[in-house]
């Protein structure tokens, strides 16, 4: 992706999520220099913990159709969980374009709560883990849907209204999408590690390559490392 399409989408980010009633966190427009000034002081746990924006197509170079915006807002660490105590827990702010795929994952460790809050339908693709890892086909998918339980086929469509969420577990193999417009996605979940904790169905990338045809407005997460050391 270039520089230029990652700062437009971040702009207009920042103006969906806002019109929706979400209010980002000041470090969220902070300028790369700021971010950098403040790197010895009170954004070292900004970098470590990687809160910020994640402009993703993936590695794919098709971010209209293979894409996700996010915006991680809080997030403990690997060794909270270790300890038990602690930041255990992590918050995104996402927004999936209509029809722009997340394409099919599971994590190892991550237990999340997927929420549409606002604008159209959230869409998901369920299917079961299988005893190796892989995608069962036809197992049925058990998942609460705000306490209730709902069974599905496998590879059965869940559609979420504004208002309403799923919990997906760590044998839940998924994929989403808006359908009927942008939908802005909220994510709950135990800590987050988007290094090592996302198993994807296809050989792709978690983050974008990024060609500098202009200055960044703000940092990605995938910045930090070469950015603020």
């Amino acid at each position: 992706m270039k520089r230029s399409e990652v700062n437009e989408i971040i702009r207009e980010a920042a103006d969906f999520i806002r019109a929706h009633g979400f209010l980002l966190p000041p470090f969220a427009f902070w300028s790369p220099d700021e971010l950098a000034a403040r790197a010895g002081r009170d954004s070292a746990r900004i970098r470590d913990h990687r809160l910020g924006w994640d402009i993703t197509d993936y590695g794919q170079g098709r971010f209209a159709e293979l894409g996700l915006t996010l915006f991680t807002v809080r997030n403990g660490v690997k060794a909270n969980i270790a300890r038990g105590m602690g930041m255990l827990y992590a918050e995104k702010i996402m927004i999936s374009r209509e029809h722009q795929i997340s394409p099919m994952h599971r994590h190892v460790l991550k237990t999340e709560d997927i929420i549409n809050r606002g604008g159209a339908t959230l869409v998901l693709e369920l299917f079961h883990r299988a005893e190796d890892g892989s995608i069962d086909e036809t197992a049925p998918v058990r998942v609460f849907c705000d306490g209730s339980e709902r069974v599905l086929k496998g590879g059965e469509h869940l559609a979420l209204s504004p208002g309403e969420s799923v919990t997906l577990e760590p044998d839940t193999w998924h994929a989403f999408w808006g359908e009927g417009g942008p939908v802005l996605i909220g994510e709950v979940s135990n800590v987050n590690d988007d290094l090592t904790d996302n198993i994807f169905r296809d050989p792709i990338g978690r983050f974008s390559e990024i060609e500098e045809d202009e200055p960044p407005i703000h940092l990605l997460v995938s910045d930090y490392d070469r950015w603020l050391g």
